[in-house]
Order: structure tokens, then C-alpha cells, then sequence
């Protein structure tokens, strides 16, 4: 093993780890943002718009993310919709990750005490203000763990985005390997950075729930 070839692809490297976590971050946020609209369509919108919506989500989760990158990048053109790889890896993942989060949303809103919201709209409390004070900050709490998961799911499936030409970390470390055929301290690199980097967001996730909880008990 010679770790001295990273010093020549370091900055290489580190570009792609800057790339993926900039493709994670705007894929998580928009992909989660998506999913809270949709689980709270779902729960307030008119019947036929939750049907299109459950549709949406069996098709996305019932499909690789893969092919629906391909789709989306090679498909895209003929629907008019032309895009560099970079705004499409991004979209792919929101897309991808949406009725993920939409589905982990649902379940949050289901283990929130049904008499708490009847509680609410029995003292006048407007559905708007029912759903910011009290739907969202308590399924929060029990949804975080799972919206957590599926973040850390999310930066493993950015590797796939190098099947698109989008620069991250798989497609210089595809490169790096090519290119010195050392394959080992390559993907060894490359592990050691997802490790890094699931360990930073599990930590960061174990203390929003710690701070969120105290939060929602101080209020009480």
C-alpha cells in the first residue's frame, strides 16, 4: 500500500468531497422540504390530489435511483428539459428522496396523540396554527431518527451521481484509480470518508433530538 499517491490527487480529492457534500446537503433540504409538502398535501388536500401524490410516491420508491437519473439527465432533453449534471444530480436526488421523507413525515403525524389536536381545535385554535404549534414540533421528535436514517442513506447514494459526470468523490477516486491503478488506497480513501461523514451526521442528529426534546419539555 502506498498512501504517498495521495498527495499528488489530494487536491483532486478534495474537491470531490467539497462536491458530494454540497450534492447531500441541497439534495437532503430540498428532497426534505418536498416530502413535508406532500405528507401535509396528503393530510389536507383534496382527495384526488392524495391520490396523484400516493401515486408519485409508489412510482419513486418503487424504481431505482439509477434509472431514474438516467432518466431524468438522458430522458430529460426530449421532454425539453435540459440540464447540466450537476443541477441534475441534485434534482435526481430530491426527487428520489422526497417520498422517503414524505412517508417518514406520515408516520410522525400518526404518533402525535389524536386528543391533543382535538384539544387544540376545541379551544379555537386555527388548523395552521394546530399544525405549526403543535402537529410539526411533536412528530418531529419521533420522526427524527428516521428522517436521520434516511439522510445518511441519501450521502451513500451520491456515489451514483459519477454515472452522470458530476465531479464528486466516486468520480475522482474512479479517476485517481485509472489513472495509478491503486485501487486499494483509492477506495479506501473513499470509505474513510463516508465513515467520517455518517459518524459527524449521527452525532449532529443524536443532538438536535437531545435539544428538541428539552426544547418541547421546557415548554410544557
Amino acid at each position: 500500500m502506498d498512501l504517498s499517491i495521495l498527495v499528488q490527487y489530494w487536491p483532486t480529492l478534495l474537491g470531490g468531497f467539497e462536491l458530494t457534500i454540497i450534492c447531500w446537503v441541497l439534495g437532503t433540504i430540498f428532497s426534505m422540504v418536498l416530502g413535508l409538502i406532500i405528507s401535509l398535501a396528503q393530510r389536507y388536500g383534496p382527495r384526488p390530489l392524495g391520490w396523484l401524490l400516493r401515486a408519485y410516491i409508489e412510482v419513486i420508491r418503487g424504481t431505482p435511483f439509477l434509472v431514474q437519473l438516467f432518466v431524468l439527465y438522458y430522458g430529460g432533453p426530449l421532454l425539453g428539459l435540459r440540464l447540466d449534471a450537476l443541477p441534475a444530480g441534485i434534482l435526481g436526488l430530491t426527487v428520489y428522496g422526497s417520498p422517503y421523507f414524505a412517508e417518514i413525515f406520515r408516520a410522525g403525524y400518526l404518533a402525535v396523540p389524536v386528543g391533543l389536536l382535538e384539544a387544540a381545535r376545541a379551544i379555537g385554535m386555527s388548523e395552521l396554527t394546530i399544525v405549526r404549534r403543535i402537529l410539526l414540533p411533536l412528530s418531529l421528535v419521533s420522526a427524527l431518527p428516521a428522517l436521520v436514517n434516511f439522510s445518511i442513506i441519501l450521502t451513500k447514494e451520491t456515489v451514483i451521481l459519477s454515472i452522470i459526470t458530476v465531479p464528486e468523490v466516486m468520480y475522482s477516486v474512479q479517476r485517481m484509480s485509472t489513472e495509478t491503478f491503486r485501487y486499494l488506497e483509492a477506495n479506501l480513501v473513499l470509505a474513510l470518508f463516508f465513515w467520517a461523514l455518517v459518524e459527524i451526521i449521527s452525532r449532529a442528529g443524536r443532538l438536535l433530538e437531545t435539544r428538541i426534546t428539552k426544547h418541547l419539555i421546557e415548554r410544557t
